[in-house]
């Protein structure tokens, strides 16, 4: 008799959030003109994740593909060597787009083209050549399709964005892009989510693995010290989503 409940691993899915940047922590408008990479904290995070990694072997991926701002850039090359993958740059993984505000100074900014709410106007751009929240949504999800039809069936590691990872949901739980979602995302630094595809009673379906994984920034004193030697409970753990608190207004769009 078949088993009709039988599933069955597809494709993995690994977004990882760049570490701390200057441009989370500056009033500065952080696109590519803006960002100037990584602080020196957001060096230690990824080298932190880097050495998570080489112990645990948690992740072989067939492909690793980062944004090319600066700062997810910075992040993917360090982490790449325990990764054991030759990285693909895609600038549709960027996070959302300034236009010409970028580089100014966020309060220069407000000053000169004022604070887009797109809560009511997700169709606006954030200033002048710039997206608004429904055209970056687009190009998020449209990103995520191409790469997922690309690379099916393989383990993709994506370094990225806070807003991109935000828009996964968008994507995978099929909400609408064009009005801001009900609910807000605060993608940690360097953390990891994993989405991973399954065939259950012959449909294709996607599971929400882990959401804001970050157990190895515990090794720079943000907790207990883990010991990355015993890499199986790492990576044999079936832990739930993190919670999901309100990003502070200071990381919003970096």
């Amino acid at each position: 008799m078949t088993n009709h409940t039988a599933s069955a691993t597809l494709t993995k899915l690994y977004l990882i959030r760049h570490g701390q940047a200057f441009a989370n922590v500056e009033p500065i408008v952080g696109g590519m003109k803006g960002d100037r990479g990584l602080t020196p904290l957001g060096v230690q995070q990824a080298e932190a994740l880097r050495d998570r990694l080489r112990f645990s072997a948690e992740l072989r991926p067939d492909v690793l593909i980062a944004s090319t701002l600066p700062r997810a850039k910075q992040t993917a090359e360090i982490i790449a060597p325990a990764l054991g993958s030759e990285i693909i740059f895609d600038d549709e993984l960027h996070e959302l787009r300034p236009g010409v505000a970028d580089g100014m100074s966020i309060e220069e900014a407000h000053r000169l083209y004022s604070r887009v709410d797109f809560a009511t106007h997700p169709f606006q751009e954030v200033d002048p050549g710039g997206e608004s929240w429904a055209s970056f949504v687009y190009r998020c999800t449209r990103a995520l399709d191409r790469i997922l039809r690309e690379h099916q069936g393989k383990t993709i590691v994506l370094v990225t964005h806070g807003g991109l990872i935000g828009a996964s949901f968008i994507y995978f739980f099929k909400l609408s892009g064009a009005s801001l979602p009900p609910v807000g995302f605060y993608t940690h630094n360097t953390a990891i989510t994993w989405w991973e595809q399954h065939t259950r009673f012959e449909q294709a379906q996607w599971r929400l693995r882990k959401y804001n994984d970050d157990t190895h920034l515990a090794t720079l004193g943000y907790g207990e010290n883990l010991d990355w030697e015993r890499p199986k409970v790492m990576a044999e753990a079936s832990e739930p989503a993190s919670e999901v608190p309100t990003e502070p207004e200071k990381e919003e769009a970096q």
